[in-house]
């Protein structure tokens, strides 16, 4: 991608929602060269904005582990990934086949999808499940290098907007809605309005809402292969819990983290980065080795390809399809 594409992406990563007029005078171009760049990139599938739900802290995430027949893998990654439950899902080297981001309202419903139903697809023969105690960082928190730190400041300030203080459950009528929020991320009032057919101050006055009560949180994504990190790797670690806001602290700082989290189990800690080159991986791990001598790694996991993320069906070179299966939290209730 060009230059121009990355900056546009960073200040989409900060500001999803911010007006193509504000995004020209920071970014020095104009509203009509910008909302055409975006239009371009969306439909070839390089960056495009997904929407979950604003409340995850009220879900259930885990990590689950698949190991499945070779025969029946197209067909298990086909199954799984129309499946709402499963926000994401990667293709990965060293013994397992598949990792699904899982994330869902309950642990009965955790329990349901990982001991009932994913078990008895075709051609899957072991399921590990990782419970996620809590989030440190997350995917939406990682940002590409492309812009000054006056241009961010500036898109931060541009983010910002009034907060409501009431929230709870969206309400049945505003479903379709966040549907329409979840397919493009940036459509405004009027172009919803339009596609549903519905009276434009109302949808305006929802739309309003939605954003005013973070009741949805908005992030843009990129296809990791055509930016200068496409290397995916996962670390399962184990931490002393008198260590654990320290390691989290350090391991905040590297500008290649995407996730960081808490997990049940014999390793408490799990993250993932995105890395220049399987060298670069290297210098990574020796590094956190040399910053965190109480943190042990106990294992690392390759990615090869994404299926799967945050509910954007991805083709096999990691570009979104435009096909998106609304994850579990963004379904009426």
């Amino acid at each position: 991608m060009a230059e121009e594409d990355l900056a546009l992406i960073h200040a989409l990563q900060i500001a999803p929602r911010v007006s193509w007029a504000e995004a020209a005078r920071v970014l020095g171009s104009s509203p009509t060269a910008l909302a055409a760049r975006w239009e371009r990139l969306r439909a070839a599938g390089l960056a495009w904005l997904t929407v979950h739900s604003g409340e995850q802290s009220r879900d259930v995430v885990a990590f689950v582990d698949l190991r499945v027949e070779p025969s029946w893998r197209t067909e298990a990654i086909e199954r799984i990934a129309r499946d709402p439950r499963a926000a994401s899902v990667e293709e990965t080297a060293d013994g397992r086949d598949l990792v699904l981001t899982v994330i869902v309202p309950d642990y009965d419903s955790l329990a349901a999808f990982t001991l009932d139903d994913l078990p008895t697809t075709p051609g899957v023969r072991a399921v590990d499940t990782h419970v996620v105690t809590k989030v440190h960082r997350q995917g939406a928190d990682w940002r590409l290098d492309a812009l000054a730190p006056d241009q961010q400041a500036a898109l931060r300030e541009a983010a910002r907007h009034a907060k409501s203080p009431v929230g709870g459950r969206i309400p049945d009528s505003y479903w379709p809605v966040v549907q329409r929020l979840a397919h493009d991320g940036r459509q405004n009032a009027a172009e919803i309005a339009r596609a549903l057919g519905r009276d434009p101050a109302t949808v305006r006055r929802q739309v309003a809402r939605l954003l005013a009560t973070d009741a949805l949180a908005f992030r843009c994504e990129v296809a990791g292969l055509r930016t200068r990190w496409p290397i995916v790797c996962t670390w399962f670690a184990q931490v002393p819990m008198t260590e654990l806001d320290h390691t989290v602290r350090s391991l905040s700082t590297l500008p290649e983290l995407r996730l960081l989290v808490s997990t049940a189990g014999q390793s408490n800690l799990m993250f993932l980065l995105w890395a220049r080159s399987a060298g670069d991986l290297m210098r990574i791990e020796r590094l956190v080795n040399e910053k965190l001598p109480s943190l042990r790694l106990s294992e690392s996991v390759l990615t090869l390809r994404t299926r799967k993320r945050m509910g954007w069906l991805l083709d096999r070179h990691g570009r979104a399809t435009g096909e998106v299966v609304l994850p579990h939290s963004l379904l009426p209730r």
